[in-house]
């Protein structure tokens, strides 16, 4: 059956009616789930702020790969870069909003390698680290080595210490791991890493619009950023807890030398020289990151988060009283599972978007868009399926 109901032509001769056309993309959308509907458990991405809704359209045409066209833009960018850098510890760090944690991780290792200039590059991350790295490792004929993590799900430093080598061109620590949330010991990696004269990278895409503010609400959180000193790098992605639209990631360096490694000269355009991965790069994603940045400023993400965090601290407790096994959260990501039944398993039989640990555990996102009548809605249905 197909997807829509349009010809099923490649591409016909006259364009179809307006009509048409529009209710083929409402026929596609009515088959998406809604963030809105609140069953979407399972991502970390949520409704963007509508300050950044409107800038991205009105910057849709934008393009950062060409700036001296579009120097305004260009501005935008760049303050957006720095405010992100002020809340990362660093005001004068550099960098760019990319597409999204994959580009950025990517555009890190590869700046790693350069600077490393070694034969046979590896790089030593946790077990728990993103897919992306296996990307960049095939993009960028890397070794990837893993080193295990502890039952908290933050890596073991030890093993980091023992895997590194003349060849280790990098060390990976992650802020707020995909998984489980867990954070690693920034500092001790630091450490190691400056020991060794090793670039350490620090993946932050989901904890980087977190940690910060977790931390102003009086929680205690391990310090993984600028603040630490071996850190070389760090991705952030705002289309997370950031509130921006899709796409807008970010990486920054602590230094803008660090760049020279990758740069490429574009004579044809306006500027010289690109750093980037991508040569087009969307405007409208950096216009829309300023203006979430600019509309919520810190009280606003304090907001933001203080309610994620309590919608996690309640859903653990809820569940902990129907007799769930539940993980102790890092921040707003719970893991958790029951003796007697597969939970992802009968949530998605029942329309809930949920994810799966490796290990077999329900793992759910407590996003901006998911409420507390949302939550109240799925803990009567886990009641029910525990009685």
């Amino acid at each position: 059956m197909p997807l829509l109901t349009l010809p099923q032509h490649p591409v016909q001769e006259k364009g179809l009616p307006k009509g048409e056309v529009e209710r083929a993309l409402q026929e596609a959308r009515q088959r998406d789930m809604s963030y809105a509907s609140g069953r979407i458990l399972s991502s970390m991405c949520t409704i963007p702020h509508e300050a950044a809704v409107k800038a991205f359209v009105d910057f849709l045409s934008t393009n950062l790969g060409d700036p001296g066209l579009f120097q305004g833009t260009k501005q935008l960018e760049r303050q957006a870069i720095a405010d992100i850098a002020t809340l990362l510890g660093c005001g004068g760090a550099k960098g760019f909003i990319v597409s999204g944690g994959t580009e950025a991780n990517i555009t890190a290792l590869w700046v790693a390698r350069e600077l490393a200039g070694v034969q046979k590059p590896e790089v030593v991350l946790p077990e728990t680290a993103h897919f992306s790295f296996e990307k960049a490792a095939r993009m960028l004929r890397l070794r990837l080595v893993y080193a295990r993590t502890l039952d908290d799900s933050s890596v073991d430093v030890e093993d980091v210490r023992r895997k590194l080598t003349a060849r280790t061109a990098a060390v990976v620590g992650v802020a707020g791991n995909t998984e489980y949330g867990g954070v690693d010991d920034i500092e001790a990696l630091s450490e190691i890493a400056q020991e060794h004269g090793t670039y350490l990278h620090v993946d932050a895409a989901f904890g980087g619009f977190v940690l910060p503010f977790l931390r102003e609400l009086g929680y205690r959180v391990r310090d993984f950023d600028f603040s630490v000193p071996g850190v070389c790098s760090i991705t952030v992605d705002p289309h997370k807890m950031g509130l921006a639209p899709i796409p807008a990631g970010c990486i920054l360096f602590r230094g803008e030398e660090m760049l020279e490694a990758v740069q490429v000269e574009s004579p044809y355009l306006s500027m010289p020289v690109q750093c980037t991965l991508l040569g087009t790069r969307s405007g409208a994603s950096a216009a829309a990151v300023f203006a979430v940045l600019k509309s919520l400023g810190r009280e606003g993400y304090r907001r933001v988060v203080e309610e994620c965090m309590r919608n996690t601290l309640m859903l653990r407790e809820r569940l902990l009283s129907l007799g769930f096994r539940v993980r102790e959260p890092w921040m707003n990501i719970l893991v958790f599972e029951h003796p007697a039944f597969d939970v992802v398993a009968e949530l998605r039989q029942r329309g809930w978007a949920v994810s799966r640990t490796r290990a077999g555990e329900a793992r759910l996102v407590l996003m901006p868009h998911v409420r507390r009548e949302h939550l109240e809605e799925l803990l009567s249905l886990l009641e029910e399926l525990t009685s």
